[in-house]
């Protein structure tokens, strides 16, 4: 991994660490089941974090959270780290204020920068995902197109809500899909390996190579589709027999 420039920390002159009160309260709307991660997404849009600086740090550290190790890679040049996510992913970790930060390392040295700088940094080396306070007392990882989105200082549209799968998304998916030989029905649902599920019923009588041709034009299919790309985390395919 190659050595960036840090945020500068003179726009936060007056910063005195705390967490960003609709930053706080969207956690604590999170903990008790009543909020949800867009709400967090929107409340982080525009505001500070704090990305952790290590003036030590050793490949192979593992800091754990409620049960979840998080193996941390070592940033040789400048001492910031990367988090290895539960899903195997990369993940920037980056905190609400210095109260969460010394929870987690209270050897870390905290370097505010606006969200969307952080955001841009994670994607431009290619860590997908960002971990907001991995110390707790809540702990939220941010998906890959919510990190696009702060990036971008765009609102967030989550691929699932409590409504189900957005009407668009769906659509999108359905038109794409519908076409391929062999597919004689198309659902789109929230996934329970992933976040979005593509439920593809099949023609009978498939045999082993005619499945997998199939299954390879569904997905083919899918990687065409540019609302997948910038708004699913991840996906999952189901085939069945249709009835």
């Amino acid at each position: 991994m190659t050595g960036r420039e840090l945020p500068p920390s003179s726009p936060f002159a007056g910063d005195d660490g705390s967490a960003d009160p609709a930053v706080a309260a969207a956690l604590a709307a999170l903990a008790d089941g009543s909020g949800t991660v867009g709400d967090l997404v929107d409340a982080l849009a525009g505001t500070r974090v704090l990305v952790p600086v290590l003036a030590e740090l050793e490949v192979g550290d593992v800091a754990v959270h409620d049960g979840h190790e998080h193996t941390v890679d070592k940033e040789a040049s400048t001492g910031i780290v990367a988090l290895r996510a539960p899903d195997g992913r990369t993940a920037l970790p980056v905190f609400t204020s210095v109260a969460t930060m010394a929870a987690w390392r209270p050897d870390a040295r905290p370097v505010p920068s606006d969200v969307a700088r952080a955001a841009l940094s994670a994607v431009s080396e290619g860590w997908e995902v960002l971990v907001v306070d991995p110390g707790g007392p809540t702990t939220v990882l941010l998906p890959r197109p919510a990190v696009w989105a702060l990036a971008q200082q765009e609102p967030w549209q989550p691929a699932v809500t409590a409504d189900g799968v957005d009407p668009e998304l769906r659509a999108a998916i359905t038109a794409a899909v519908a076409p391929v030989p062999g597919v004689q029905a198309v659902d789109v649902v929230p996934g329970a390996r992933a976040e979005v599920a593509v439920v593809v019923g099949l023609v009978a009588g498939l045999d082993r190579a005619g499945l997998d041709a199939v299954l390879a034009q569904v997905n083919a299919a899918l990687a065409g589709v540019e609302l997948v790309a910038a708004r699913v985390d991840s996906l999952e395919l189901r085939p069945r027999a249709a009835g």
